[in-house]
């Protein structure tokens, strides 16, 4: 049991925060519609997470580095904090491009 892949969720995820807050990209520009988004986002991919391993496509293996912990039967806390960072990382890149967008139409 280990915690290095969940520790290097949250500091990928924290330094995507500091981009977001820095730039005003997501939460920092929206927090409300960003937190409802990912929201939407998280549920959405637990949803196919879960058809997924009820149909056997997706299942757990144990591995060194992930902390053992499971949410549920086959879905370890690590799926739950990829998700939301993953579903987060979207919601900021698409920021980043609307800013980059609106820049070039300005310009």
């Amino acid at each position: 049991m280990s915690i290095v892949y969940a520790i290097a969720i949250v500091l990928s995820a924290t330094g995507i925060a500091v981009l977001d807050r820095r730039f005003h990209l997501a939460f920092g520009r929206a927090p409300r519609r960003t937190a409802v988004l990912l929201g939407i986002g998280v549920a959405f991919f637990l949803a196919w997470d879960a058809v997924g391993i009820a149909l056997g496509v997706f299942r757990h293996l144990d591995s060194r580095w992930a902390t053992g912990i499971m949410v549920a039967p086959q879905l370890p806390l690590e799926e739950v904090m990829f998700v939301t960072f993953l579903t987060y990382l979207t919601l900021v890149l698409l920021g980043a491009w609307r800013q980059i967008d609106h820049r070039k139409d300005g310009a």
